[in-house]
């Protein structure tokens, strides 16, 4: 959506950018541009009601949750899941917001998940205010980020659970991805949480005491979200050294073998060397059951090597 949304008393009603700066009437307008069009970022540095500390931190390049006071407004800047670019780290799209009694604007440069919702309780007479509007939104991103969240868990679970030797290099790049996904969420989730607390603290006349209760219901889901990341990092990297383990164990398990075969075969190449020269006077050179017995003894070597490697317990996993 590019365009206003004005609520009053009546029904809700849509504007374009032009008519929403030009608004005097009753009621709140809120104004949401996409920050991807060179156009909608200059048409915010023109607007006299907005600061230029705002008009800046709604076009910047680059954001993290933040909560500052501009006198009687508030710059408000979260993250949450939307459409984001594959080849971009930050798994979380950026929503930033400058709020007044009057006035809402908004922008953000990839389409946000959140964004829908919200405007749906808009346009159903849910929301009355500036504050309602900033509690939808803390609301509708907590609420959509949680299941991510508690899906890595999920998935670290399953890895717990299929952890097998033969699944170590496919779990292992699981836990990888898992990990990855944690970091990323955290870098933000936890500025997210001090982002609606800092608002929930100020005395806007605009934001009621309802609203403050939904934005620090919103902050607590907000912090159990980061303990659960943590907590996803910190059993992810437990789990990379118990594979790491596992590895070591199974080469050296393999290794064990291979060094029990040489064991058996090193008397019995020696042996079969001895008996194979081409000089005189080898034993039994001509007798009949001369290669058979040579055998026979080769077995009994081999047997009793095995059989040694087994007493000493060499052989147990």
């Amino acid at each position: 959506m590019e365009g206003a949304l004005v609520s009053c008393d009546g029904p809700v009603r849509r504007l374009s950018a032009e008519e929403a700066a030009l608004y005097q009437g009753p009621g709140f307008v809120w104004l949401h541009l996409q920050g991807r069009d060179e156009q909608d970022l200059a048409f915010i540095k023109t607007q006299p009601d907005i600061p230029d500390v705002a008009a800046g931190a709604l076009a910047a390049t680059e954001t993290r949750p933040r909560c500052d006071r501009i006198e009687d407004g508030a710059i408000l800047n979260l993250r949450g899941p939307g459409d984001c670019d594959p080849a971009d780290s930050d798994r979380l799209v950026s929503i930033r917001l400058w709020v007044t009694a009057t006035k809402v604007v908004s922008l953000s440069r990839r389409p946000i998940t959140a964004l829908p919702e919200v405007v749906r309780k808009m346009e159903a007479g849910k929301i009355r205010d500036s504050g309602d509007l900033v509690a939808a939104f803390a609301w509708a991103i907590s609420t959509q980020l949680d299941p991510e969240v508690s899906a890595l868990g999920d998935r670290l679970d399953d890895v717990e659970s299929d952890l097998a030797p033969n699944h170590l290099f496919r779990l292992r790049r699981d836990i990888t991805e898992i990990r990855s996904a944690a970091i990323s969420f955290r870098r933000f989730v936890a500025p997210d949480r001090d982002a609606l607390r800092e608002l929930a603290g100020q005395d806007f006349d605009w934001l009621a005491d309802e609203d403050k209760l939904h934005i620090i219901e919103a902050a607590d889901r907000f912090a159990r979200m980061a303990e659960e990341l943590e907590a996803v990092r910190e059993r992810a990297a437990l789990l990379h050294e118990q594979i790491t383990d596992l590895r070591a164990e199974q080469t050296d398990q393999r290794a064990l073998y291979i060094s029990v075969v040489a064991f058996i075969f090193l008397p019995l190449t020696f042996v079969t060397g001895l008996l194979g020269m081409n000089v005189e006077g080898i034993p039994y050179a001509h007798s009949h059951w001369s290669f058979w017995g040579v055998v026979i003894f080769c077995a009994l070597v081999g047997i009793s090597v095995l059989l040694w490697f087994r007493w000493r317990n060499w052989l147990r996993r």
